[in-house]
């Protein structure tokens, strides 16, 4: 199992959660609708929140869930 990701403890509504390629537990990945192939590791588990576009981001961005 994974390490919880930062944005979902910060409550991203984005966020779609943690998904399973396979049946072993080293293809599990974040994703969101910013990034629904993976996120990356810095934003998924950096300090800060993704406020900035990022990358193949979409146009996507950190919002608080309300």
């Amino acid at each position: 199992m994974i390490e919880e990701p930062r944005c979902r403890a910060r409550r991203c509504k984005h966020f779609l959660g943690v998904r399973q390629d396979g049946e072993d537990e080293m293809t599990e990945r974040c994703v969101c609708k910013a990034f629904p192939d993976g996120i990356p590791e810095v934003i998924a588990y950096g300090p800060e929140p993704h406020k900035k576009p990022y990358p193949g981001d979409g146009g996507i961005q950190f919002e608080k869930q309300k």
